[in-house]
């Protein structure tokens, strides 16, 4: 390593190893390209720095930097702007792919949340019952109210134009969602701070409809976006549109603009008007609140908007427009009486038996004569609204059928849409004294006549002393007074007399169906049945002895007419001889006449019947018959509370009247089966040869004690008594 020094003294610095010429080649502040910015530096620091330099222990000077000039800021400044964008830029397309990663991972959840497309299908309407009367008209309907199918092309052009102005104006030019569509709702919404516009189309709706629920949640309108794009793949917008117009809901239990055309305007909907068209097309927004039955200022109203929109959308003229406002042609029709959904109820529980499961809409042709319908609920409703306070009565049942056993009318309750409970057929019910026509049956077909002598006088059996209604006995009486008079003693001698084991099989014979208990006490009607089944059983008494069976359902047929079901005619047996059908007549004739059903009364028609009251006036009943007709009336409480001595000669025999003048105005009168004036003078000495003492049973000390006012007795236990032993003495009827 050579060392080397400069002219003048001073330090030389190291060459290691470099020749002389080469290490004095150093760039000098001289050799530097001055710069307009430079500036000499003063002396006094030039010779700090100097000195600085020459100490061996000194840091080396520090160059001050120079001051930035405008071009350099300006060049800077727009250096850091692209910089902003180009990370804008970046993070922008950065969440960019993030939320499109993040859209098509909903759209695979939503999609993995709905059926397999391929697999998907347009499902078929629900089945609907259409209940028709023996006239054809429309009774009820149970499902869905929904018309047949009508193409598009049958309809008139302005009435699928009317939906298109108003629910989806760019139907035609979208892909199934409308982006523009939902911009101009978000728009709307937000200036109006609400929900004032919706931005779904109308293949999104049907789309809805078909397979989706009503509830809002962003889960369904993603669903419904997406099965909406399934759709219009699959079908043409035609297709599309035609299947909206005949599954939207209307209103009033109304699918399809068919079913809506019936039930607003009783017509088809290929004969609406554009005033029409437009109500029909504003019920979408808000069916149950629109619908012109209920709200038809409303209605109306809207239909104006809608008319305004064809107007804009150029689909009608300005005059078309303003000639239709204000002229829909409303004909509206009640489809039945409210009481004849009792009757429905009651097929529907039928039909499952009749035809089995029902997967496709139904016809049901019913035996029901709507003007008796209505007229056996004013019957009802009226009676009850004028005396159910005087005499603490709050339901009535009726029940009407033809002698061959076709119904007519049934009324289950005063007002449907409070109480759905059938008391026609499915409440059980005490049918007191209008039970001893089987008692009677028994002892005639046992060899008794009407003219048979038996004692009205205090009797007890086994401790229980059952009384007449008015405290007083009569002595030796004829079944026919008996009967009439509604003695309880003699029914009570009769039925012991016969055996309450055959009086029970006569029941059933006849129709009854529930299960009776063979007590004494069943001559005085204990045991619980149905008003059908009771008025079934007197059926037999009206047509000569026959059985029969109540039915409502004559046949079931599709919509398009195919056969499912036809009521085949019966083998009717006989179950009561003609004679003894003959003697029955005659005694319940006398009830009418001069018995505890004085009050009914049919001017020119012979009739017959019983009445029937319960254990402290709990039931109150009358079943009476004339050859054309046989109806059966109950009256009192469902929670089997006492009434107000309300007997089956009162308000049940009103009822009845009511009801059956009505029903025999303009029929032929006919005479009741096997009666002319009696039952025959040649009976007259068999039935002398009959008569017989009375024989009372002997008394027995306790037991049950009767209620010292009433019709007819239900045994009530004595203090200190037994009860296991009562239940098998009396069937447990307390």
């Amino acid at each position: 390593m050579a060392w080397t020094k400069k002219k003048g003294g001073g330090r030389k610095e190291p060459l290691f190893g470099l020749p002389a010429a080469l290490a004095d080649l150093r760039l000098t502040a001289a050799d530097r390209i001055p710069n307009a910015e430079d500036k000499p530096r003063k002396s006094t620091s030039q010779s700090s720095a100097k000195r600085k330099s020459d100490d061996p222990g000194s840091e080396p000077p520090r160059e001050r930097k120079p001051a930035p000039s405008r071009s350099g800021s300006k060049r800077r400044s727009k250096s850091r702007l692209r910089a902003g964008i180009g990370r804008l830029v970046y993070w922008g397309a950065v969440l960019g792919l993030w939320g499109a990663i993040a859209v098509i991972g909903v759209v695979i959840w939503v999609g993995a949340h709905l059926p397999p497309l391929q697999s998907l299908e347009i499902p078929k309407r629900p089945p609907t019952i259409q209940i028709v009367g023996i006239d054809g008209s429309v009774l009820a309907q149970r499902g869905e109210m929904a018309g047949a199918n009508v193409a598009l092309k049958d309809l008139p052009p302005y009435l699928p134009k009317a939906f298109i102005a108003i629910e989806d104006r760019r139907f035609y030019s979208h892909f199934g969602i409308d982006p523009v569509g939902i911009a101009r709702a978000l728009v709307t919404n937000v200036m109006h701070r609400g929900v004032s516009q919706g931005g779904s189309t109308l293949t999104q709706q049907l789309a809805k409809n078909l397979f989706l629920t009503q509830e809002r949640t962003m889960q369904r309108k993603l669903q419904e976006a997406e099965l909406a794009l399934w759709l219009e793949r699959k079908h043409s917008k035609n297709e599309i549109l035609e299947l909206y117009l005949n599954r939207v809901y209307f209103g009033s239990g109304a699918y399809g603009v068919e079913a809506a055309a019936q039930r607003y305007f009783g017509k088809s909907a290929k004969n609406v008007t554009i005033a029409e068209a437009a109500m029909l097309a504003g019920l979408v927004k808000s069916p149950s609140r629109l619908a012109p039955n209920r709200n038809p200022e409303g209605a109306e109203q809207r239909a104006q908007v809608v008319l305004a929109a064809m107007a804009d959308a150029k689909f009608i003229t300005e005059a078309q427009a303003q000639a239709s406002i204000g002229h829909p042609s409303y004909n509206v029709k009640p489809a039945g009486a409210g009481t004849v959904n009792y009757v429905a109820d009651w097929i529907g529980e039928v039909l499952d038996d009749l035809v089995g499961q029902i997967d496709q809409s139904i016809v049901v042709q019913t035996t029901i004569d709507p003007k008796l319908q209505s007229v056996a609920e004013a019957a009802i409703i009226d009676e009850l609204a004028a005396k159910s306070v005087k005499f603490n009565v709050s339901q009535g049942a009726l029940v009407a059928m033809t002698p061959d056993g076709a119904v007519r009318a049934l009324v289950g309750g005063r007002n449907y849409a409070e109480s759905q409970y059938n008391r026609a057929v499915t409440a059980k019910r005490q049918p007191g004294s209008s039970f001893k026509p089987f008692v009677y049956l028994t002892a005639i077909e046992q060899g008794l006549t009407p003219d048979t002598i038996r004692q009205d006088a205090p009797i007890e059996v086994k401790g229980w002393r059952p009384e007449n209604y008015t405290h007083e006995y009569f002595g030796a009486v004829t079944l026919t007074q008996a009967l009439a008079m509604s003695l309880n003693t003699v029914a009570i001698r009769l039925g012991l007399e016969v055996g309450p084991k055959n009086v029970v099989r006569t029941a059933h014979r006849l129709g009854i169906s529930s299960k009776l208990e063979p007590n004494a006490s069943i001559a005085l009607g204990t045991s619980e049945v149905s008003v059908v089944e009771l008025v079934g059983a007197y059926a037999p008494f009206a047509n000569g002895g026959l059985a029969v069976s109540p039915h409502v359902v004559t046949r079931i047929k599709t919509q398009d007419g195919k056969l499912l079901y036809m009521r085949q005619p019966e083998e009717r047996n006989q179950v009561i001889e003609p004679r003894a059908v003959a003697m029955m007549n005659s005694m319940m004739r006398e009830t009418l006449i001069s018995g505890t059903a004085k009050k009914a009364d049919i001017p020119g028609w012979p009739a017959a019947g019983k009445t029937g009251t319960s254990q402290d006036y709990r039931d109150a009943w009358f079943i009476g018959y004339t050859a054309n007709l046989v109806t059966g009336v109950w009256l009192g409480n469902d929670d089997n509370s006492p009434t107000k001595k309300a007997t089956g000669g009162g308000l049940p025999v009103e009822v009845w009247t009511r009801f059956m003048r009505t029903a025999h105005e303009g029929v032929p009168v006919a005479a009741l089966p096997n009666v002319q004036g009696g039952w025959g003078l040649s009976n007259l000495a068999q039935a002398a040869s009959q008569v017989s003492a009375p024989t009372p049973s002997a008394p027995v000390s306790g037991g049950y004690r009767p209620s010292p006012t009433r019709t007819n007795v239900r045994p009530e236990p004595a203090a200190g008594l037994d009860g296991w032993l009562m239940d098998r003495l009396f069937g447990g009827n307390r």
